[in-house]
């Protein structure tokens, strides 16, 4: 048995390159894996080892006297995984711990309302709030709240002209937001008050605080919630999910989209069908053909799980975009 943890916040670390040598050192000396990112506006990750190990490491970050306090309050969420659910350790210096390239837009110095999950319901159950999925537009398909906005983006840069377009502090007078665990939604709170918003909510946690607070019975949540590894989506209480991913274009895949003509296990799903995914369809084709034969030998494949996730993302996430360019041009 794994604990994952995911963490963020966002705090001035303008030693973020020295810190970053000590946090390597701490986590392979243990042996977890997953990726934390250090920026000058903070520090945000997924981690995985064993349990003894990320209890450690969650010690190590918000101990009193670990880092002059300034990892005290993080968010932090901790969830269980029966296989190691990432490939190796990353430790980056990054512009942003999540980008959105607006300068104007510093949690450390303004955020959004925090709104705790068990008073989610009555909050987003107000007339005339404006409630805003701050994902992406993947993420959405696989699960959201009830009346839910969504803003239809590929990555978080284009939440900007979302809100350009159909956001307006003149006559949206309250606005809440959510995302995965709560730093999208919190640098989107952000960014709205720069912008002339003034009753701006954020759900602290993010969906998987209130996947894990709020009963079902209760729940105004509807579908999984995606999260960026093999276990692809979690459910009330955190429970993995049904979902699965697309092994050529990594989209999560619903039980509708696991029977749909369009799908051939392995190798295609129907967001990847198109001739403009060719490349990766073939990539794929060969792909399985390669884990057949290993399993038919009784040997393990590179191409298997957990290894062609944690290879194949960048690389699918790259292809994802090239091919919405190739749509957009048009013929």
């Amino acid at each position: 048995m794994f604990r994952i943890v995911a963490l963020y916040k966002f705090v001035s670390l303008p030693d973020a390159a020295e810190l970053q040598a000590r946090f390597e050192t701490f986590l392979r000396e243990r042996n977890i894996r997953g990726t934390l990112l250090l920026a000058e506006e903070g520090i945000n990750g997924t981690l995985a080892g064993t349990p003894e190990a990320i209890d450690g490491f969650v010690q190590f970050l918000t101990g009193t006297n670990s880092f002059e306090g300034r990892f005290q309050g993080a968010e932090i969420k901790l969830s269980e995984a029966e296989a190691m659910p990432f490939l190796r350790l990353k430790v980056r210096l990054k512009p942003e711990i999540v980008t959105l390239r607006a300068p104007e837009a510093n949690p450390a110095l303004k955020a959004g309302t925090y709104v705790e999950p068990e008073d989610w319901n009555e909050l987003i159950a107000q007339p005339g709030l404006k409630l805003v999925d701050t994902r992406n537009d993947y993420e959405v398909g696989l699960g959201t709240f009830e009346g839910a906005l969504d803003p239809a983006t590929k990555n978080f840069t284009e939440f900007k002209q979302y809100v350009a377009e159909h956001l307006d502090p003149a006559r949206d007078r309250q606005v809440a937001m959510f995302c995965t665990g709560g730093i999208r939604c919190e640098k989107a709170s952000s960014y709205l008050l720069s912008r002339g918003f003034e009753q701006v909510f954020h759900l602290k946690g993010g969906i998987l605080k209130y996947l894990e607070k709020v009963p079902e019975s209760d729940s105004k949540w509807q579908g999984e919630c995606f999260v960026f590894d093999e276990r692809v989506g979690v459910k009330h209480g955190l429970e993995v999910g049904d979902a699965t991913l697309c092994r050529a274009c990594r989209h999560p895949l619903t039980a509708s989209d696991r029977a749909h003509p369009d799908y051939q296990e392995g190798t295609q799903c129907p967001h990847c069908s198109g001739p403009e995914f060719a490349a990766t369809r073939a990539a794929a084709a060969e792909r399985q053909h390669q884990m057949v034969l290993a399993e038919a030998r009784g040997i393990a494949h590179l191409g298997d799980a957990a290894v062609s996730a944690a290879r194949a993302r960048h690389k699918a996430k790259k292809q994802r975009r090239a091919a919405d360019r190739a749509r957009n041009a048009g013929p």
